[in-house]
Formats: structure tokens, C-alpha cells, sequence
């Protein structure tokens, strides 16, 4: 992702000033970092959370695409809400699965209201550390805010009130992620699949044009300005 993001940056006619792949570069590229107007994170789970913190150190605006951290969020967001530090952080960039995502709450409001049964798929490649990704939470959490049929989801053995999630890990898969609604009569199946990076790379470029001069904490909604 990060080779991707730097494609789409100077694209856009942007400089790139520094890029840091583990903590040692930090501190070593410490004064190139504090040159930047924005850093973007595409790193790894256990990471994601130290290299928010260091941006907010040097009051960075910070663009977070590295997920499986939201154990953290509620202290990240009370830092950069009493600091007025600024921060964008989404599940997936892609302007396609952000549609998915409107989509699905649609789904699963009439899939409550004539009775469909709901279940979920997600494929990546075999270098994805979290399961299910981010963007399938996302997708789960947000049928369980609407569908009240289901009180939870799990990755494990199908259940009653529990909203499955079907993920697979293989090949070099950039990501599909697939939303079904079946009844006896028929059957409905949402799916965004990405073809490469590409996506991913331009909306976290956009959403970092979008950070600078503000404070606070966004996600791709306000960037639609929904």
C-alpha cells in the first residue's frame, strides 16, 4: 500500500518528503517527518496506534488506513479532540466499497423488515494479518445497528441471532467482501470486489488533501460531506 499511496501522491502532483517502515526510521527521519503537512499509515496492527501518537507529538495531521486498532479509537479520538489535533481514519478508502456500505444498510433494513436471513463472506490475500478485515466489520456492525434480528457476528461455527462471517485468506487477493440475503423464495448478494490498490491509494491521497487545515476526527463520510 505505501509504494501504492506514493504512486497516487506524486499523481496528484504532490512531494513525497520522507517514508518510515519500522521505529528505528523514526527517529532517525524524525526532522524530515516534521517538514511533511500530513502523514498517511498504512502499516501493521501493533504499530498503528505508537505512530498516531508520535504524529500527534509533533501535531501531524494523520491519515490511518491500518486496521484492527479500534480497541484504541475511544483513546485516540479523546487525545485529538482535547489537543485539536487532526485525524482521518477509515476502514477501507475506496470510493466502490463506501458505496457498498450505504448500500448494505439498506439491505438490512428491509432484510429485517420481511424477514431474510443475513450472512457474510470476505476474501483477502494471504498477507492479511486481522480476520475478519476492517471493512467486514464495518459491514457487520452496521446490519447489527439496524437488523435487530442479530446481537452479534462471529467468524466461527454459524448461530442462532449471530450474523456469520465466512472469511478466507488466499493468493494475492486485494479484497472481496459479499453481503447475502436469503429467503425461501429468493436470494439478494451485494459484492464489492477490488481489482487492485489502486482505489484504496487515491482515496487515502484525497482524504489527506482534505485534512489540511482542520481539526478533529473524519472518516469517508464527511469527505462525501454527507
Amino acid at each position: 500500500m505505501g509504494h501504492e499511496v506514493e504512486k497516487a501522491a506524486l499523481a496528484r502532483q504532490h512531494n513525497i518528503v520522507v517514508t518510515v517502515d519500522n521505529p528505528q526510521e523514526w527517529e532517525e527521519r524524525l526532522d524530515l517527518v516534521k517538514q511533511a503537512d500530513v502523514a498517511i499509515d498504512f502499516s501493521q496492527p501493533d504499530q498503528v496506534v505508537a505512530n498516531i501518537h508520535r504524529c500527534f507529538d509533533m501535531h501531524k495531521p494523520v491519515v490511518v488506513g491500518t486496521t484492527a486498532w479500534q480497541d484504541h479509537f475511544e483513546e485516540i479520538k479523546q487525545r485529538c479532540l482535547a489537543e485539536k489535533q487532526s485525524l482521518f481514519t477509515a476502514p477501507n478508502f475506496s470510493i466502490g466499497m463506501n458505496i457498498m456500505f450505504l448500500l448494505n444498510k439498506q439491505l438490512a433494513k428491509f432484510a429485517e423488515k420481511y424477514g431474510y436471513q443475513l450472512s457474510m463472506a470476505e476474501t483477502h490475500h494471504i498477507h492479511k494479518l486481522d480476520k475478519p478485515s476492517g471493512t467486514a466489520v464495518k459491514l457487520a456492525n452496521d446490519i447489527l445497528a439496524i437488523d435487530h434480528d442479530y446481537d452479534r457476528w462471529s467468524i466461527d461455527t454459524p448461530a442462532d441471532h449471530t450474523l456469520f462471517i465466512n472469511v478466507t485468506r488466499e493468493g494475492e487477493v486485494s479484497g472481496i467482501h459479499s453481503v447475502m440475503a436469503e429467503s425461501p423464495a429468493d436470494k439478494i448478494t451485494l459484492t464489492h470486489e477490488a481489482y487492485n490498490r489502486q482505489g484504496f491509494a487515491l482515496g487515502a491521497i484525497a482524504a489527506a488533501e482534505f485534512l489540511i487545515g482542520k481539526t478533529g476526527v473524519f472518516g469517508m463520510e464527511d469527505l462525501f460531506g454527507e
